[in-house]
């Protein structure tokens, strides 16, 4: 089977040839910066019927946080359209960074619809470049299907680790590889060459578990989740929270 992979590779490229011939002449980037705020605003309403619950629950523990005033300085990483502004507990106030300018109108409109929180400001940048945020300056990060799609999953979660406060949280929520040896797994790597095209950099078969367990935060709890939609190459979740 491994040495498919190559092959089917191949087939799919040329299935898709006019994608790849456009990212080739750097004509793609552009649209893919367009549209997908749209692609991730409609996928998000879907998607969130069928992990409410879980997000709730995950982020109930914001208002736990110890050693904070009322106001819990929270900083969104790869923030897109503001799905998670709901589930924030009142009081947070709430920093958003991503690369894409194009989510700014988004956040503007989720942030009308949640009253209950303070929005700080939108800093477009990439998580492993986050100068305009002084150390130390936040409590909470929050990290939901980005690492997937970063440069370098390492060097942002670096910068999480100079961002938050002593006993600072992460929380993160993030797509990874199906297991090894598994068909599933190789049918992510068939598709990944031009998933990346089409998810703005989305990586299908990254550990990311691995580098949040390497990234030397005195505590990670860690939960598995089963993908919310059967039909596509994206596989398993995990969710949790890490202690700086």
């Amino acid at each position: 089977m491994e040495v498919l992979v190559p092959f089917l590779q191949l087939l799919v490229l040329i299935l898709t040839l006019p994608l790849h011939l456009l990212a080739l002449l750097g004509c793609w980037q552009p649209i893919c910066k367009a549209y997908f705020p749209y692609m991730m605003a409609m996928l998000t309403a879907k998607s969130y019927k069928k992990i409410e619950s879980k997000k709730r629950e995950l982020f109930s523990q914001i208002k736990d946080l110890k050693g904070t005033s009322s106001n819990v300085s929270l900083l969104e990483l790869g923030c897109g359209t503001g799905a998670n502004f709901q589930f924030y507990p009142p009081g947070c106030k709430v920093t958003c960074v991503d690369p894409n300018p194009n989510f700014e109108k988004f956040l503007t409109k989720s942030m009308a619809e949640n009253r209950h929180l303070q929005y700080e400001r939108f800093i477009v940048a990439y998580g492993e470049n986050m100068k305009q945020l002084a150390d130390g300056s936040m409590d909470v990060v929050v990290c939901t299907l980005v690492l997937c799609s970063v440069q370098s999953p390492k060097k942002v979660l670096q910068e999480v680790q100079r961002v938050l406060r002593p006993g600072g949280l992460l929380f993160f929520w993030e797509h990874v590889a199906e297991p090894q040896g598994s068909q599933a797994l190789l049918w992510q790597r068939v598709f990944e060459p031009t998933w990346k095209h089409i998810g703005d950099g989305c990586h299908l078969t990254r550990e990311t578990w691995k580098d949040i367990e390497r990234a030397q935060f005195s505590d990670v709890q860690l939960e598995w989740q089963p993908p919310p939609y059967k039909w596509l190459p994206v596989g398993p979740h995990i969710m949790g929270k890490a202690v700086k």
